[in-house]
């Protein structure tokens, strides 16, 4: 008889203490419930904003909406005063929530199809048919070299001035084939050489720019792909008194 009480104590015991976590565990749930369902304030996009967009300007493009919590995206935009003096670096499609990390300084920002200068060069164009581009293969974030040709009186000379120098942009070039698009084809459409010129960008010093744009107003200018590893020494001024080896390198 004793054995039994004990056992139907323990079980009565056991009962509570199981009812009470219960309790605890589903008052625990519904207070995460709700605070994911407090309501909260966000900016989402009303209307296409192109890339550029100066956050001054957002205020015709966007709206303030309410959503619970738990469906704010982290890094939204809660004031469009935390936008002033950035731009959108990309396209931003009406519904989604404003975020900051669209956004940054318009000195920041690059251009599709281009590299970063690096710091302390500058910039120089030129303008050269695809035969002297490496056939118009070029991209940007690719090194070359840079040889020139130039007749001075009677004297024609072809020396390989520059080498390693970046290319911060390719104007005119085709663009990349889409893989899907050339399937099942013979001949891809990397292999087809632009039509027409190329406006090749290069990152250069001070002296190495007046070098480029000599060559580019009195001779001919020539680039050549110089890829990781490969050999760049042993140039030597070539003319026509040793371009068949008469004067050893």
């Amino acid at each position: 008889m004793r054995r039994r009480l004990v056992a139907a104590s323990a079980a009565l015991v056991l009962f509570v203490v199981g009812a009470l976590v219960l309790v605890a565990y589903v008052r625990g749930a519904d207070a995460r419930a709700l605070a994911g369902a407090q309501p909260v304030q966000v900016l989402v996009v009303d209307q296409p904003v192109p890339a550029g967009t100066p956050g001054e300007e957002l205020a015709e493009y966007v709206r303030s909406d309410i959503l619970p919590a738990k469906a704010a995206v982290e890094g939204r935009v809660a004031d469009l005063a935390a936008l002033d003096g950035l731009v959108a670096t990309t396209d931003l499609e009406p519904g989604e929530q404003l975020l900051a990390s669209r956004f940054e300084q318009p000195d920041q920002r690059q251009a599709a199809g281009t590299v970063q200068v690096p710091t302390g060069l500058q910039e120089v164009s030129v303008l050269l048919d695809p035969q002297r581009a490496v056939g118009g293969r070029l991209a940007a974030g690719d090194t070359v070299g840079v040889y020139l040709s130039q007749v001075l009186g009677d004297l024609k000379q072809t020396h390989g001035v520059l080498h390693r120098v970046l290319v911060t942009q390719v104007q005119g070039a085709p663009a990349a084939p889409d893989p899907a698009a050339a399937a099942g084809t013979e001949t891809a459409a990397s292999s087809s050489a632009p039509a027409s010129s190329l406006m090749v960008t290069l990152a250069v010093d001070a002296q190495d720019a007046e070098t480029v744009i000599f060559g580019a107003e009195h001779g001919t200018l020539w680039l050549s792909l110089e890829p990781e590893g490969s050999e760049t020494g042993g140039t030597r001024v070539v003319q026509p008194e040793n371009v068949y080896g008469g004067v050893p390198r």
